[in-house]
């Protein structure tokens, strides 16, 4: 597998010291040794393979080497510090910028999706290879879906569709984002993919000749007036198709287009002459003709696309660009890497100009803390079309398909939006509420007074940016008529379902709302119901929702309580205080899982056995996810009791892997030594590559020991990688 990353490096790559990939590798080999994918694959081969894909993209060495220990962090023991000792802060950096919040515990699947996003939002505006990365992370993924349970598939691949596919868009990486679209489309909605594929297959001879017969007329032109070009067939992709056909209710008959012909030439002037070459030749549809290398997409995409009536009188795209731009449309921003030596730097002025709407999709979501408001915005500034418009001063502005005057205010900037009293497209007066078309110019008339914005142009604009703006006034403005308001249309609802809203929000569940939307209190969630982010039944229904969750886990503890008390029972003996309690019972058996040996410090949970009391795992222990996904009913808060109160202390044991050597043992046991820790065993072996590989048990007191004689192992020459072992 290392061989073959090395030589798609060697074909691809510009520039590369292959010696931090080898490190790499050989780092993950050893974190990952025991871990295995649900294919049955030993786990390396994931980061391997995700690593390629980005070979094939052209990045650097430490996009590469951070995509190889890109589940490190979160899949095993080893931490930010570990990587940025071992290799640099660079590579830390993505690699703590891939790794989900998986720990954090969220109330609900939307919320940890959304704080997700927003961690990676976060992340890229520092270092957009975290995307990449990410975007390749998932890409796999999607590749080796079909080992997932139906359900985990569909979620997958809705996630899929709802983000990564879009952001892959956003970036211009059409390689990637056709890919995710195709293997989504597959999982989502099977039998009509699997139907589409069977009927572009049965035409497809026919397609193919009567492309072919267009390629050869168009070389032949393109010859005689001695312009170079690479003309191929680009066959549309199932998804696309798909899309068509839903949204324009068509049959696959009725899809001409199924394939394009694209033109690659030398230059821009190449790229004219080609285009009225092919006018000539077929007639072109009028309306269908869209020019983005005058007019580049956001995401850098540049183009000549031309919708043509061909032989036959059946219509086909044509699409003309240069071979960079052709680089540019297959692997958008990652693009950049291929032609510097290293990635883009931040004061890279044009680098930092492609990321504009980055930089906008995060400016509306500071505004937004409700976790299912932000991913239903985020999902629509994802996937809406754009209009392309104009300044009176000639800059392009790009907006959402159908935006107003209004989001034009807001865009050009937030007082312009607050204080705009009217517009005028194209020299002439329009309401506020006009859809804005491409190639439009358009000029904001204000008034000299801080005016403030109208409730209603909530209704009315298109762009998050521009709502998120307009909420944010009258959250600052009218706060406490706002207050008020939202306190009255609680009341209200309230007094129509019959209930009693002072006694429904008390307590637990008024907390747990607070927490959920992320308020400070009742006030602000007053002022989120008074301008219509939140519907007062929605809130009541939390409220309700609450409640009758507490209830059902006051319930189920009262029943946990009386097993563990009967299992201590059974047993006759009460708990020797191993160190660790169970939150809120006392007199409870307490006994350590072997397979991955706690010991202080660690995170751990507790698992409710038959007859047995508590068995304790580390919260990363493999049986103990098994047991969470199998019966979590059974799973139980525990913790570490305070230091003088634990047990003296606990075996663990570590792995060492490193390059084989005469005196490598004794170095390794003075590290031991040295840390004043007791050595409980040791085995060692040497592998067929001649790597030394040592398992060694440990007595340590808490986990901080621990660490400190894994660093200085670590510290010790031709070390590969020291973890902790766990089943």
């Amino acid at each position: 597998m290392l061989d073959d990353l090395l030589q798609i490096i060697d074909k691809n790559c510009n520039n590369i010291d292959k010696k931090i990939i080898i490190k790499a590798y050989n780092y993950a080999e050893g974190a990952h040794k025991e871990q295995k994918r649900v294919s049955g694959e030993p786990y390396i081969v994931h980061p391997v393979e995700v690593a390629c894909i980005l070979a094939e993209m052209g990045l650097d060495e430490n996009t590469i080497a951070a995509s190889l220990l890109h589940d490190v962090i979160e899949d095993t023991e080893f931490t930010y510090k570990d990587l940025e000792d071992e290799f640099n802060i660079e590579v830390a950096n993505l690699v703590e910028g891939v790794t989900k919040l998986g720990k954090i515990k969220y109330k609900t699947k939307e919320e940890q999706q959304a704080e997700n996003v927003r961690k990676m939002l976060f992340a890229m505006t520092k270092d957009i290879r975290v995307i990449l990365i990410k975007l390749a992370d998932r890409l796999h993924n999607m590749r080796t879906l079909k080992y997932m349970p139906v359900e985990k598939q569909k979620e997958k691949a809705k996630e899929t569709l709802d983000i990564y596919a879009p952001l892959a868009h956003r970036l211009g990486i059409s390689k990637i984002k056709w890919e995710l679209e195709d293997l989504s489309l597959r999982y989502m909605h099977p039998n009509e993919y699997y139907d589409l594929v069977r009927k572009v297959a049965e035409k497809r001879k026919e397609r193919e000749e009567y492309i072919s017969k267009i390629i050869r007329e168009l070389k032949a032109k393109l010859a005689s007036a001695d312009i170079e070009s690479e003309i191929a067939g680009r066959p549309k992709h199932f998804y696309s198709i798909y899309r068509k056909m839903v949204i324009k209710n068509k049959t696959i008959d009725q899809i001409f287009d199924l394939t394009a012909v694209r033109i690659l030439v030398n230059d821009v002037k190449d790229c004219y002459a080609a285009l009225g070459m092919v006018h000539t030749m077929y007639k072109p549809i009028p309306g269908r003709f869209k020019d983005y290398i005058a007019m580049p997409k956001p995401n850098m995409y540049q183009s000549l696309h031309s919708t043509v009536i061909g032989p036959q009188g059946k219509p086909f795209e044509i699409q003309i660009r240069t071979y960079d731009m052709h680089h540019t449309s297959e692997y958008g921003i990652a693009a950049h890497w291929k032609y510097k030596e290293g990635a883009p730097k931040s004061g890279d002025k044009d680098f930092e100009t492609k990321l504009a709407w980055l930089r906008e999709v995060l400016e509306w979501q500071r505004e937004t803390s409700n976790p299912e408001e932000f991913m239903e915005d985020f999902k629509i500034d994802m996937f809406s079309d754009e209009v392309f418009v104009f300044t009176p001063k000639g800059a392009v502005i790009n907006l959402p398909y159908d935006s107003t005057p209004i989001d034009f205010a807001y865009r050009i900037h937030t007082d312009i939006g607050h204080r705009c009293v009217g517009a005028k497209v194209n020299s002439k007066i329009v309401p506020l509420d006009y859809h804005l078309k491409t190639g439009e110019i358009v000029e904001v008339l204000t008034s000299s007074l801080p005016k403030g914005p109208n409730i209603d142009w909530l209704n009315i604009t298109k762009s998050n940016q521009a709502k998120s703006k307009i909420k944010a006034w009258f959250k600052k403005e009218k706060r406490l008529e706002n207050i008020e308001k939202g306190k009255e249309l609680m009341e209200k609802e309230c007094k129509r379902q019959g209930l009693n809203f002072g006694k429904l929000a008390k307590g637990d569940s008024l907390e747990s709302l607070l927490k959920k939307y992320n308020f400070n209190g009742l006030d602000d969630l007053y002022v989120a119901v008074s301008i219509g982010a939140l519907s007062p039944s929605s809130v009541i229904n939390r409220l309700i929702g609450f409640i009758k969750s507490q209830e059902k886990e006051e319930e189920s503890l009262e029943q946990i309580k009386e097993q563990l008390e009967h299992s201590a029972n059974n047993n006759r003996r009460k708990s020797n205080s191993p160190g660790v309690k169970v939150r809120g019972i006392d007199n409870v058996l307490v006994r350590f899982a072997k397979c991955c040996n706690p010991v202080p410090g660690d995170a751990i949970t507790g698992y409710i056995t038959k007859g047995r009391g508590v068995s304790v795992h580390r919260e990363d222990c493999e049986n103990a996810k098994a047991l969470i996904l199998n019966d979590g009913s059974r799973i139980i808060d525990v913790e570490w009791e305070d230091e003088n109160s634990r047990k003296s202390e606990y075996i663990t044991e570590i792995e060492v892997r490193a390059e084989d050597r005469h005196g490598l043992l004794a170095e390794i046991m003075e590290a031991i030594i040295q840390t004043k820790i007791v050595l409980y065993a040791v085995n060692a072996k040497t592998s067929k590559a001649n790597v030394a590989i040592i398992t060694i048990k440990l007595r340590i007191a808490d986990i901080e020991k621990l660490k400190e004689v894994m660093r200085k192992m670590r510290r010790i020459k031709g070390i590969i990688a020291v973890y902790r072992t766990k089943n």
